[in-house]
């Protein structure tokens, strides 16, 4: 089916508005990324002017209309880049004002003698240029490294650039070759490509802010608010994941924390010292395990923690520095009459025939109810006998560290 070029620009024009439209809503709904938004609408909404300023260069004198026509649609990349180029905290303002200056030169210089030449080929170098770099700042931007769409905002850009790129390049050997139809089959062929790139960035773009706003709200949920450690449902899901791509076999270890006589703490010091002993035992331990480690608040005054490899090799040695450094942290950090709080650990230790995540995390309760019982401020390794084990000092495993 043939579609005709005015036709193609005034979809490209509804497409644009509809697209500028979209973002500049949805601003206030992406407060992290509200001013990103706002310039990608300025951006497609003067896109969508230069389309319009296109159909009406003819209607002004001379060169006049074709060059302002061409300084409008730069305008738009030069935003839409702009845009792009801040979800990683970049400007490119002073290249901007300089490629834009430079084009004007272009213009006032030879627009009255080349015309034609300017308008079909070397306008298009600018815009190529920047829907490359459009493509660069979003292949380079690690926050939205992780989605998808990304790569498809990338194509697209990078497509655009290479159109365009082709016009000033190679478009003048073949209209030398083929004559005018081959100019106009380029034109066509522009204009279809500059639809679905009107259409097809504008909403992967949106779709790249919703699906970052909706990982952000996602985390939050799975986050401790007082620790900034992982909560209950984040630890089920991490550690679960870890422990089926370890179903081959170990090691694994999973220690079980809980702050000793903490009600006692809330109700001697009041709420404020109890959370900053929890925040205390979260950075202490998040110090200790190191950033491999799977730690979360699971409830309360309890933690848990998954090691793997050679972390959890050392899980013993490592749930004894974390006792012992949370001793000394808390009583020299944490504001008041020289508050004095533990911990007690329960670890457990599988190298094969792995547990499920449940199971493990029941292995080591046990071994910590162990530990309370013998007074607590101490780690407990698990027995392998599942029978109710009987409170001595001289077993296997049983380890102060006070």
């Amino acid at each position: 089916m043939h579609v005709d070029l005015l036709t193609l620009y005034f979809l490209a024009v509804g497409t644009l508005l509809a697209s500028a439209g979209m973002m500049f809503w949805e601003h206030r709904t992406h407060p992290r990324r509200s001013r990103s938004l706002r310039i990608l609408a300025a951006g497609f909404g003067t896109l969508a002017l230069g389309c319009i300023a296109v159909l009406l260069r003819h209607d002004l004198p001379g060169a006049l209309g074709s060059a302002i026509a061409n300084l409008v649609m730069l305008c738009g990349y030069l935003l839409v880049l702009a845009g792009v180029a801040s979800l990683r905290g970049r400007q490119y303002r002073a290249a901007s004002a300089g490629l834009l200056l430079a084009m004007a030169v272009v213009w006032v210089a030879g627009g009255v003698h080349w015309q034609d030449a300017i308008w079909n080929y070397a306008s298009a170098l600018p815009i190529a240029l920047i829907s490359g770099l459009t493509a660069w700042e979003m292949r380079r931007c690690e926050a939205m490294k992780a989605l998808h769409a990304r790569r498809i905002v990338v194509a697209v850009a990078a497509l655009h650039a290479l159109i365009y790129a082709a016009r000033t390049f190679v478009l003048p050997w073949l209209v030398t070759a083929g004559g005018e139809p081959m100019q106009m089959l380029a034109s066509q062929i522009t204009m279809y490509e500059g639809v679905l790139y009107s259409v097809i960035l504008p909403m992967t773009l949106l779709k790249l802010v919703r699906e970052e706003t909706h990982g952000q709200l996602l985390r939050e949920s799975q986050t401790d608010y007082l620790t900034r450690l992982g909560n209950r449902r984040w630890f089920f899901e991490q550690g679960g994941r870890l422990m089926r791509g370890a179903a081959q076999g170990g090691p694994l270890a999973m220690l079980a924390f809980d702050l000793d006589h903490f009600k006692a703490i809330n109700d001697r010091y009041g709420h404020q010292a109890g959370d900053q002993v929890l925040a205390a035992f979260a950075e202490t331990a998040r110090g200790v395990l190191g950033p491999e480690a799977i730690l979360a608040r699971i409830g309360g005054e309890e933690f848990a923690a998954l090691l793997c490899g050679d972390g959890a090799r050392r899980a013993r040695a490592l749930g004894e520095a974390v006792a012992g450094r949370f001793a000394e942290t808390v009583a020299r950090q944490v504001d008041g009459p020289g508050i004095a709080a533990t911990v007690s650990i329960g670890l457990a230790q599988f190298e094969h025939d792995l547990p499920t995540l449940a199971d493990g995390l029941a292995a080591a309760d046990r071994a910590l109810y162990r530990a309370k019982s013998l007074g607590g401020n101490r780690l407990e390794v698990a027995r392998r006998d599942p029978r109710p084990p009987q409170p001595s000092t001289g077993q296997a495993g049983v380890s102060s560290v006070s």
